[in-house]
């Protein structure tokens, strides 16, 4: 019996339902229900699929969003949905069959791309490998087309396919069609769930289910194995375009699964919606939006002009290792560990060649990921230059992101090799990272075993010194992925070819005015592997580089000391850290400083305050705040004395662009939305976007946000808000996620936090804005200050509890704000990124203050002394 028909769902238009009689080839007239956004005259069909136990409801927000001239088709499989329940099983083979069935009685041809998830993807590209001549190309989410060797399957998958099992769970109950909605997190709401579950109330409409899952070829001799097989190496000749929307969190098709498609797919798109598990479609509802923003980027008219994008220089491109290959015979110290140990230019430029020919040897080939887990050392320096001889990618995700967020990034760049510590490599295996191992350093035999280690860095320095040297790879390769921050969501990976790091390290030792007797002290986690690529000694201080606020002064001083410092380039929460401590120098610890002449502080603004407090203990040195991300430093360039004769503004002063930087802004709408062309008018408040030489090539994985970072062909939209002012200076007002939309238009929150932290009572300070977009109102968030006046960091690890500020300190931030405040709060410290130390997370405050503003009890904060 087939179920009547879809109404009265969440989001489902009953236009779109079409009841289609198709004949098959078993004889019989099978009753399909499809979905269908019956576009005419259509310019091309998305043909989506969805799996077990779904239905095409999957696919309701890719109908309301079309791409223009797109049909949008969604069946519902035979025995599932509510379509016909034929009295067979229906096999692998039969199931693509019935869809060609289908196509054929709809008169649907070319251009089609299909749309599938789950096992309805190994049915959508066996229709495709039938239809080569329709099929233009592919989306897939969260499914599998094999198991990789080794694979067992997905557990879930194999514990309901269990005979005993089975029936019980898939036909008997609902308990597999209602556990399909389950795992998603946050929770789906109950309407779309019992939405999922309304076409199979009874065993009898549930069969399929049950069938879908007894033909999964888990096994050698299933019925459905040669089919699968078939599709699975077929779709490697399928010379089409090809688009992968993945659910990291997917306890039935992992990352494993995801990288299988990746081999059998090379070219195709992909784009990692962290958070989401196994029902991506839900879990990710913008995955309709990218799919049709990809349908029309791909199959856009071909007689469309190609859009402007970033030149290639003629020249030829200074590669990452050029500086330390210039100064292979100098005998001189290049590296300087604080421990007293010292590694020469020659000796370092030596080895780098033996390990990359070592990695050669030893299979790591151009394009291969190598996740690097080593402290800052003189053995991470050389395995990140030879990595990069070899060809090689090199992956970083330092300590800052914490252990689950290493994990998050790590599992997600997919490394081929890890090399790292001991205690690297047993954070690796706790991780679950893929990928052979690499031991830097010593370790017992049991040990090894245990790491399941295959190599070392002392054994493919032997190898290497025997071994051709790797032939240099393109200059537009990959040689890099790097991760954001995570201050303002899941870290994102950013890849970089060696002609950007190049450009990169040539930027910074020309604006810099860097020399080879120059040397520098990199408190920096970012520069601490750069030294040898700026052809500069370098050192790094005897401190965690991913813990900045661990930095004393006199850490830094004998840093300094052991390489003759004359840069030192530090982020701004271990700059305070130095200036607090600063008193506790001795005289030599002094004396070294004293040489220092550029002192450098990026990854958050740095107060002018601190830059006037530390002019004692540097007293030599010009202070330069540049101003840049993970996708693009330097952008921008200020001194401090730029910065005091700039004066006060709305926002921080990052100053004038370095040479071979272009900016522009993009105005913001109304309703914050930077949606207008990009101007360098002087005044004009919106995004910041760059165009230079040393821009990240892509984001990793992530398609959706590289198209929305890169829409403007040649320019990296950054994120953040500002304005350039009209002797051509930046003005950061903050993050584009973080600006308040207020009623009479958009507020950036820099500007209004600086004033009130003018205030005397006021350590620190944050502007968010709470309720709907469009109306939202301004709510300051403050840590008042010590009794004895001093100022207390943001600090990580806290989670200061918000309360209500008394009336005299509400009055006073009001009056200092410059715009219009609702509410103040106060707090002990506010929520900042750890590898900073310094970004404020606007966005969990908000959550907070609209939880707190909302009704939810509150205390005054008077007996806090700061009434």
């Amino acid at each position: 019996m087939t179920p009547a028909a879809p109404a009265g769902l969440p989001g489902l238009d009953p236009s779109w339902s079409r009841w289609v009689t198709v004949p098959g080839a078993d004889g019989e007239k099978h009753r399909w229900h499809v979905l269908d956004n019956g576009v005419a005259d259509p310019v091309g069909t998305l043909l989506c699929v969805h799996g077990n136990p779904t239905w095409s409801y999957l696919w309701r927000r890719l109908l309301a969003t079309a791409p223009p001239g797109w049909r949008v088709v969604a069946p519902d499989q035979l025995g599932m949905g509510w379509s016909a329940r034929p009295a067979g099983p229906r096999t692998l083979t039969r199931r693509v069959a019935d869809l060609g069935d289908l196509t054929a009685a709809m008169a649907i041809s070319g251009p089609v791309v299909t749309v599938a998830h789950d096992w309805g993807g190994i049915i959508s590209l066996g229709w495709a490998l039938e239809h080569r001549s329709d099929v233009r190309g592919v989306v897939l989410t969260n499914t599998a087309v094999a198991m990789p060797e080794g694979d067992l399957g997905p557990a879930l998958i194999r514990l309901a396919h269990a005979p005993g099992l089975r029936a019980a769970v898939t036909v008997g109950s609902s308990v597999f069609v209602r556990g399909a909605t389950a795992l998603s997190w946050p929770p789906l709401p109950r309407e779309v769930r019992r939405a999922y579950a309304q076409p199979y109330p009874s065993a009898a409409q549930r069969r399929a289910v049950g069938e879908f899952v007894a033909d999964i070829p888990f096994r050698p001799g299933h019925p459905s194995r040669t089919a699968q097989e078939a599709i699975a190496e077929g779709i490697r000749t399928l010379d089409v375009p090809a688009l992968l929307l993945w659910g990291p969190r997917d306890p039935v098709f992992g990352e494993r699964y995801l990288a299988d498609l990746r081999e059998r797919l090379p070219r195709a798109a992909v784009h990692r919606y962290e958070g989401a598990s196994h029902l991506l479609p839900e879990d990710a509802p913008q995955y309709a939006e990218a799919v049709a923003t990809w349908v029309s980027d791909t199959f856009s008219a071909p007689d469309a002009p190609a859009a402007a994008g970033r030149a290639t220089p003629a020249e030829p491109p200074a590669r990452p290792w050029s500086a330390l290959t210039a100064r292979s015979d100098d005998d001189s110290p290049a590296i300087v560990e604080t421990g007293g140990g010292s590694v020469s230019w020659a000796r370092l430029s030596r080895r780098v060649a033996d390990i990359a020919a070592g990695l050669a040897a030893s299979g790591v080939g151009p394009g291969n990921r190598v996740a690097l887990l080593l402290e800052p050392s003189a053995d991470l320096t050389a395995a990140v230059y030879a990595t990069w001889r070899a060809g090689a990618v090199i992956v970083v995700a330092d300590k800052g992101l914490g252990l689950r967020g290493m994990r998050r990034a790590l599992r997600g760049a997919a490394p081929d090799h890890v090399l790292g510590s001991a205690a690297g490599l047993a954070a690796a295996r706790a991780m679950g990272l893929p990928g052979t191992r690499i031991l830097a350093g010593r370790a017992t035999a049991p040990v090894r075993r245990a790491l399941a280690v295959e190599h070392d860095l002392a054994s493919l320095e032997a190898l290497g010194r025997s071994s051709p040297a790797p032939p240099e790879c393109p200059p537009d390769a990959d040689c890099a992925v790097v991760f954001t921050s995570g201050a303002t969501g899941p870290a994102k990976g950013v890849v970089y070819t060696q002609r950007q790091v190049g450009a990169q390290l040539e930027l910074v030792r020309a604006a810099y005015r860097l020399a080879p007797d120059d040397s520098l002290v990199a408190a920096f986690a970012p520069f601490s592997i750069l030294g040898p690529g700026l052809g500069i000694a370098s050192s790094v201080p005897d401190v965690d580089v991913t813990a900045p606020g661990t930095l004393t002064a006199g850490k830094l001083a004998d840093a300094a000391a052991a390489v003759d410092a004359t840069v030192v380039f530090a982020a701004p929460a271990a700059l305070r850290r130095v200036a607090a401590t600063a008193g506790e120098l001795t005289g030599e610890q002094r004396t070294a400083l004293r040489r220092i002449r550029l002192l450098m502080s990026a990854g958050a603004p740095v107060p002018p305050p601190l830059l006037r407090a530390l002019r004692e203990t540097f007293p030599a040195a010009e202070p330069h705040t540049p101003y840049g991300m993970t996708e693009a430093l330097p952008v921008t360039d200020v001194s401090f004395d730029e910065v005091e004769a700039a004066g006060p503004g709305n926002g921080v002063c990052v100053g004038r662009p370095v040479p071979g930087v272009e900016v522009r802004i993009s105005p913001l709408s109304p309703l914050g939305a930077a949606d207008g062309a990009l101007t360098g008018s002087p005044g004009v408040t919106g995004e910041i976007c760059v165009r230079a030489p040393h821009v990240k090539d892509r984001y990793d994985a992530l398609w959706a946000t590289e198209r929305a970072a890169g829409r403007d062909p040649g320019w990296h939209r950054t994120g953040d808000v500002g304005h350039l002012d009209g002797d051509g200076r930046l003005w950061v007002e903050g993050r584009l996620a973080h600006v308040v939309t207020a009623a009479d238009g958009p507020v950036t929150p820099v500007g209004p936090e600086q004033r009130i932290e003018g205030l005397a009572a006021v350590s620190a300070a944050a502007v968010i804005g709470v309720g709907p977009v469009g109306v939202q109102v301004a709510v300051a968030v403050v840590v008042p200050s010590t009794a004895a006046g001093k100022r207390r960091p943001p600090v990580p690890a806290r989670r200061g509890r918000l309360t209500v500020a008394p009336p005299g300190l509400a009055d006073e931030v009001r009056r200092s704000a410059g715009v219009d405040v609702a509410a103040v709060l106060v707090t002990d410290a506010l929520p900042v990124d750890i590898r900073h130390q310094s970004k404020v997370d606007r966005a969990a405050l908000a959550r907070r203050a609209s939880r707190l503003l909302s009704g939810t009890p509150v205390r005054w904060a008077a007996r806090r002394g700061t009434a």
